[in-house]
């Protein structure tokens, strides 16, 4: 993969401003002065998190699980950066093995390790994302060598990059077209500007001729009820719910399956529900995995 920008060789000695500006991509920071130390490497995966046990086995974990049996010589660890859900999973569940991601870094330091890959497990680079680029940039600093893994989603095939929507729709595995059957992707949505790649995402299902797939947000634009008068008119009669979520928590098993859902059958659809977590889904924990490689690739 390329590097996302290069300034021009023009620009001699560029501001710290007009460095960290055009730093998009793959990111990765080595420290001069710490170059004499040992390298001991850790992989930190960087998680909102979230409440339900169940599917927290069978996503972040499963992620967890996955990278870790493929660098079997490092230390992988996850990081919640809800301190919301962490005080709530010990508050049901006696104990939180999750730390902050602050909380972790600071550990790894303790224990002496000196170069850092961290994977952010989001779906595209909104606040979230921004949380894990602030991190990179507090703590680059504190270690020989740091890098940051892109978001799920975040190139769209621009020149010499690789085109993470399209992989993404293709491992989702759909369900197969049916006449009279639209499917409504469920999104979190964003304030973020990066709402703006749920609009992408739409125009490559068209391109992919998935034209009975639409996406659509709990917290931005474009909302359920938005479909619905379309939907009509194209003589729609089923539809067919799914979530566009790292896991099935409260969004999915609340917003989804019960606030959305009433409002599709109140206006008369017949309404089908599928409650996963796309990070239980195979073919997306190994589109993270090729995205913790990259990272580690530099890291060395």
């Amino acid at each position: 993969m390329q590097p996302g920008y290069k300034l021009n060789v023009e620009v001699k000695n560029p501001p710290t401003a007009l460095q960290l500006a055009t730093q998009i991509g793959l990111l990765e920071f080595e420290n001069s002065e710490l170059q004499n130390l040992e390298n001991k490497d850790a992989i930190v995966l960087l998680a909102f998190g979230t409440t339900y046990k169940d599917t927290r086995t069978k996503t972040f974990d499963a992620i967890c699980n996955l990278i870790q049996q493929n660098f079997s010589n490092q230390k992988v660890v996850m990081s919640f950066t809800s301190h919301i859900i962490i005080k709530h999973i010990k508050q049901r569940e006696g104990s939180c093995n999750y730390l902050t991601p602050e909380e972790t870094l600071d550990l790894l330091l303790q224990e002496k390790f000196t170069r850092i890959a961290l994977l952010p497990l989001t779906t595209i680079p909104g606040i979230e994302y921004k949380y894990d680029v602030a991190l990179f940039h507090e703590y680059k600093f504190k270690f020989k060598k740091m890098t940051l893994a892109t978001p799920l989603i975040y190139w769209q095939g621009q020149v010499n990059q690789p085109d993470d929507i399209l992989e993404t729709l293709q491992a989702l595995d759909l369900p197969k077209f049916e006449q009279g059957t639209a499917i409504l992707i469920m999104t979190h949505g964003t304030p973020d500007p990066a709402n703006a790649y749920y609009a992408a995402m739409q125009l490559k299902l068209q391109k992919l001729g998935r034209n009975d797939a639409h996406i659509y947000t709990v917290e931005g634009y474009p909302t359920v009820e938005d479909y619905i008068p379309d939907l009509k008119v194209q003589g729609v009669q089923k539809i067919i719910l799914l979530p566009f979520t790292m896991t099935a928590g409260v969004h999915v098993l609340q917003d989804m399956e019960v606030t959305h859902r009433k409002i599709l059958q109140d206006a008369g659809f017949k309404v089908e529900t599928i409650l996963r977590g796309i990070a239980e889904n195979k073919n997306i924990r190994q589109l993270f995995l090729k995205h913790t490689i990259d990272a580690v690739k530099k890291l060395q």
